[in-house]
């Protein structure tokens, strides 16, 4: 059994690389001009991506330096499949309201133990929001408890979008910050009722936001209905759905056909 983990060490962490992310963060008065370029799938990526990548590598290596390391920011290294526990770490989630100076980015940091997030932070400076969870025993919203989201009815169920495909419209628009991990929050201390994406995403976006969301009582699966799992070859998940678990049902059941389209 690997040995436990100071879990404020880790909040520690997340705060002191946010706080460095925050007074660069163009809409910071007097922050100095970002370096912005494109990724080859022409995703941004800023030099602030890859100072927080650098400070988190560093400090959760010497925290648990048995555990494997997958990023957003660092190339992918097989080793970690060997390894009964990893730090799953997207540095900036939201790079394009970071760098645009809107809110809705964050870091987000999850230990993955055998498969699954055992303890995961997302801190959100520009919102003044510290999301923390650890396996079972809860979630917290800047130190307070959250519940996510009891909705029963599918039709209205609050979605963070800014615009809704035609067979979506039954549904009811809130707000949509970039950051993938924030959205899937939103429905841990209900401003949200669903969340839902139909494509292939990584691990990194969705580690710290899916334990999170599950300890908070939301239920968390892939686009098909089926259980995540982390620390996979691939890295990768077709979509994601967080829901009301009374809603999780007809979730999937709308998304299929969809779903099933684009996988094939």
């Amino acid at each position: 059994m690997p040995a436990p983990l100071n879990n404020e060490l880790i909040i520690a962490a997340a705060r002191e690389v946010g706080d460095m992310a925050l007074a660069r963060w163009p809409g910071t008065a007097g922050a100095a001009e970002l370096k912005v370029w494109a990724k080859a799938d022409v995703s941004p990526v800023c030099e602030i991506d890859l100072a927080v990548d650098e400070r988190l590598k560093a400090i959760l290596g010497e925290l648990a330096p048995d555990a494997g390391w997958l990023s957003e920011e660092t190339a992918d290294d097989a080793a970690r499949l060997e390894r009964r526990r990893m730090w799953c770490v997207d540095p900036i989630d939201g790079t394009r309201d970071y760098v645009r100076g809107r809110k809705g980015w964050c870091v987000s940091i999850a230990l993955i133990e055998d498969g699954w997030p055992r303890f995961g932070v997302l801190y959100a400076p520009a919102r003044d929001e510290l999301w923390v969870a650890a396996s079972g025993t809860g979630a917290t919203l800047n130190g307070e408890p959250v519940a996510a989201s009891t909705r029963r009815n599918f039709v209205g169920a609050r979605v963070p979008a800014a615009d809704l495909p035609k067979v979506d419209r039954d549904l009811t628009k809130v707000e949509q910050p970039n950051s993938i991990a924030l959205r899937m929050a939103m429905v841990a201390d209900d401003r949200a009722d669903i969340v839902a994406t139909l494509r292939w995403g990584f691990e990194w976006d969705i580690a710290a936001a899916t334990l999170i969301a599950r300890e908070a009582g939301a239920t968390v699966t892939d686009a098909f209905g089926n259980p995540l799992r982390f620390n996979t070859a691939r890295a990768q998940a077709f979509g994601v759905i967080v829901s009301s678990p009374y809603i999780h049902e007809a979730a999937v059941e709308r998304l299929s056909e969809r779903a099933k389209a684009i996988v094939g």
